[in-house]
């Protein structure tokens, strides 16, 4: 609502002088105002992202998944198969919920280094080292 106001007072503002410019006799045409999504259009999400925004669309856009936002893939959780865990530090917390069904979430540490089991059903994870792009 401002932004049209003020469009609407410089427009009257820019007619006002070219009106007294042409009664005086004085050559020249002062430009119309626009708006600078007139010209262009709307921009679009990619054109005005940035910062943490932009790095994750770019990277999607390469097919990857710097934050782990996307589901993980699947993998059988033997020993030869582990679910990968990945992690920037040495050690991370991991949930398992050993049962489709089951309601309860089994907590444990998960070190660097080889595949480990979860204590309750058996399932193996291997932390894996993961950069972030900043």
């Amino acid at each position: 609502m401002a932004a049209r106001l003020l469009l609407q007072t410089a427009y009257r503002a820019a007619a006002t002088t070219t009106r007294h410019r042409a009664a005086a006799g004085v050559p020249g045409v002062v430009p119309a105002l626009t708006r600078s999504m007139a010209a262009g259009g709307i921009p679009t999400n990619e054109e005005q992202a940035t910062g943490m925004e932009r790095t994750i669309m770019e990277a999607t856009r390469e097919g990857k998944d710097p934050y782990n936002m996307s589901k993980p893939k699947q993998y059988a959780g033997s020993r030869a198969d582990p679910h990968l865990v990945p992690s920037v530090t040495d050690r991370r917390i991991v949930g398992c919920v050993c049962e489709e069904e089951n309601t309860a979430v089994v907590w444990f540490w998960l070190h660097r280094g080889d595949a480990q089991r979860c204590p309750s059903c058996g399932a193996h994870y291997k932390l894996v080292p993961h950069e972030l792009p900043h």
